[in-house]
């Protein structure tokens, strides 16, 4: 498995995986930096607020899309499926070693959010103590949040051999969030807007992530548990 790993990750070195990764925290960085401190909370949870419009309730949904069809695209070219399997791994090895590339890259990207939310409050002088609890609670709750996201989109991109067409699939999912986290019957729900609402601090303390224990683990978990048995099943008996 480390050596399926380790050949996953040389092959995305060779795109543009770099600019990705760093795209999303710097579009957060900007919106912070720009953001304006009206509402009355804290400084903090202000720029957060504003910084997860974009990147939460837009960028982390739309770039799983992308890491999903890059990590794919080798194998989409030239026989490359044949090439993979042909060698002593199981397609249930690749498979598993895929997502977890993934969902360690999208926890880099969280990471460097975290950095970019730090960086604004260095910038603008915010006067108030960090708070910590944005570790866990929202960084970390956006992460736990794509698990479903990714595992949908790896099924996607291995079912279509175009870059295109998953990306797309994924933009008709992505904008419709926008009005489901106003809507209280759909939002709890739609699992393209969970990671701006498992990234907003707004919510109840005592829940985790700002959100029920309940939909954590029927929306996210079930999504994940979805997504990720017709993905692996799919790619079990896929033709190559």
């Amino acid at each position: 498995m480390l050596a399926i790993l380790q050949s996953e990750w040389f092959k995305l070195r060779k795109s543009k995986i770099t600019t990705i990764i760093i795209i999303g925290p710097l579009i957060g960085l900007m919106t912070g930096i720009n953001s304006p401190l009206e509402l009355k909370v804290s400084e903090w949870e202000q720029a957060l607020l504003y910084m997860n419009l974009t990147y939460a309730l837009l960028f982390l949904p739309l770039v799983t899309g992308v890491l999903a069809s890059l990590i794919c695209r080798y194998e989409h070219q030239a026989g490359g499926w044949k090439q993979l399997l042909a060698l002593p791994v199981s397609r249930g090895q690749v498979f598993v070693a895929k997502y977890i590339i993934l969902m360690l890259i999208v926890l880099v990207i969280q990471i460097l959010y975290f950095c970019a939310l730090f960086a604004v409050g260095a910038i603008r002088g915010f006067s108030e103590p960090f708070p910590i609890e944005i570790i866990w609670k929202c960084i970390l709750g956006g992460w736990v949040a794509t698990f479903p996201l990714v595992a949908f989109q790896l099924w996607m991109s291995i079912i279509f051999n175009s870059f295109a067409l998953p990306f797309a699939i994924n933009v008709i999912f992505t904008l419709p969030s926008i009005l489901a986290i106003n809507s209280e019957r759909v939002g709890p729900y739609y699992l393209w807007a969970q990671p701006f609402s498992m990234m907003y601090v707004g919510g109840e303390t005592s829940d985790v992530f700002y959100i029920p224990w309940e939909q954590l683990i029927t929306v996210v978990g079930g999504g994940f548990i979805l997504f990720f048995l017709c993905g692996y099943l799919y790619f079990q008996r896929k033709a190559v």
